[in-house]
């Protein structure tokens, strides 16, 4: 997950390749990556708008993108450590074109309403990570799943939204252990979750999300970073063992020459090929799990 050794591995990517993080930075703005996505064969016409979903904890400003008619099976999406922001209203999006009704939503509301960082801040730099570390201690376990409770309450009482369906959710860095959390405490209603980059997944912790697996109904996308794996490499292991002593369809793979982050395109180390390839398995994860 994003530390002090994810940063050094970013700042050697970007020396390899000619680039400082200024420059970088200066070239991820909004307008920018939206241009880096590749289009949706066959895009279904979409509608968006900002809500607020009512959460036990307070008002969640988050966005809802849908296709243009009929219902389908939701989803939602958990931002990483760096929040809502450009780079995941785009995945959203990109997720309805693909038949979805998407929420992705504010981890932070209890804190900030709305983008804690602008265009082109990463954490790599100090004081982006002074600035996130208070929004990021916000969160638990806890509050994961009250909030992914609400979340789900939402997307079932919307029109475009088949509940004979199940959800999918997706999390990323440190939320990628959400999509786990979820499908453990609703396991009637989460058919699917894809974690990329996810941090903390198996552990010493009595809390450790693997130790959930025999409470999981869904299926799993587990991508983990090459260079995670190089300062955890027993995480997979234990994460295989605990899915197969419980019976949970789970893909686990370690994504090579893919650093921490790599999936988001506003990332220092967005690595398309592989972020792409991580999309794909996605959307057959999606489609076998929520038809």
């Amino acid at each position: 997950m994003c530390n002090e050794e994810t940063v050094k591995d970013d700042e050697k990517f970007l020396r390899e390749r000619g680039l400082t993080r200024r420059s970088f930075n200066a070239s991820a703005t909004g307008a920018a990556l939206s241009m880096m996505l590749p289009s949706v064969a066959n895009a279904m016409d979409i509608v968006d708008e900002d809500v607020v979903v009512e959460t036990p904890d307070g008002l969640a400003d988050c966005y809802f993108i849908r296709p243009a008619e009929g219902s389908h099976a939701g989803v939602i999406i958990w931002p990483d450590i760096k929040g809502i922001r450009p780079s995941f209203r785009m995945m959203g999006r990109r997720l309805a074109e693909s038949g979805y009704s998407t929420l992705v939503v504010n981890p932070y509301y209890r804190t900030a309403k709305g983008e804690v960082i602008e265009d082109g801040e990463s954490f790599g730099d100090p004081v982006v990570r002074e600035k996130l570390m208070p929004h990021a201690l916000s969160l638990s376990p806890e509050t994961c799943v009250s909030d992914g409770r609400a979340f789900v309450k939402y997307l079932d009482a919307q029109p475009a939204v088949d509940t004979s369906r199940k959800i999918g959710t997706t999390g990323y860095c440190m939320t990628g252990s959400y999509t786990m959390r979820m499908a453990a405490d609703m396991p009637d209603r989460i058919g699917a979750g894809g974690s990329f980059h996810g941090g903390g997944l198996a552990t010493d912790e009595d809390s450790s999300p693997h130790l959930l697996a025999p409470q999981i109904k869904a299926g799993l996308l587990i991508a983990i970073a090459d260079n995670d794996d190089e300062n955890d490499p027993n995480a997979k292991v234990l994460l295989r063992k605990a899915f197969d002593d419980a019976g949970v369809d789970a893909e686990v793979e370690v994504y090579e020459g893919a650093l921490h982050g790599w999936c988001t395109t506003d990332a220092d180390v967005y690595n398309e090929v592989q972020a792409e390839r991580a999309w794909s398995r996605l959307l057959v994860l999606f489609a076998k799990e929520l038809a």
